[in-house]
């Protein structure tokens, strides 16, 4: 008579987890808001509390950007931290202006923000992004790459056209607006002060 063979159950990948969370000096809260998977489900997935559905694991893998097959083969060690990550379009978020006209994909990493942050900025044809002063010091960076855009800081207007770019305090006031028929593109580079 032939004995059934033991099933092992899920790979643990809660250790696997925590070493790429930490090799890319990610907090919880971080590595939440770029995979879309709560706190609380992060937590209990490290201390193995939780097995994870393949979706969650997913958004988890292109998060830390490694291949689902990587993170499920490590068998519970942690893989050294990929010389080379690569975050795919649909990963990267974006936010839109109540209007709808005005788009920033965050193209940095949400450990800079804060300090060094850029984004690429799509407006519509008539579509105004409006900011209320950043903190003193702070600096903005545009340069655009597509259409024309006119920046407005404190009591200055220019209009740019494609490849120029414009270097302005952002601690006043200021807009950036597509007085143009088409898309216009730009990106947005802020720096904060130290």
């Amino acid at each position: 008579m032939t004995q059934p063979i033991p099933a092992e159950g899920p790979p643990a990948v809660g250790s696997t987890l925590q070493a790429l969370r930490q090799g890319q000096q990610l907090s919880l809260d971080d590595l939440s808001r770029r995979a879309g998977v709560s706190k609380s489900m992060l937590s209990q997935i490290e201390r193995n509390l939780a097995n994870p559905t393949v979706a969650v694991l997913w958004r988890l893998a292109n998060a830390l950007g490694v291949s689902l097959t990587d993170f499920l083969a490590q068998g519970g060690s942690a893989p050294p931290a990929p010389a080379i990550t690569v975050v795919q379009p649909h990963a990267i978020p974006a936010l839109k202006s109540p209007d709808t006209r005005c788009e920033l994909r965050i193209l940095g990493p949400i450990e800079l923000a804060g300090r060094f942050e850029w984004y690429e900025l799509s407006i519509q044809p008539g579509g105004v992004l409006a900011s209320d002063p950043h903190d003193t010091g702070t600096q903005e960076h545009l340069t655009v790459l597509s259409g024309a855009m006119t920046v407005r800081a404190g009591g200055d207007e220019r209009k740019l056209k494609h490849g120029e770019t414009a270097r302005y305090g952002a601690d006043v006031a200021h807009a950036i607006a597509n007085p143009g028929k088409g898309m216009a593109t730009a990106l947005l580079v802020v720096v904060h002060p130290s």
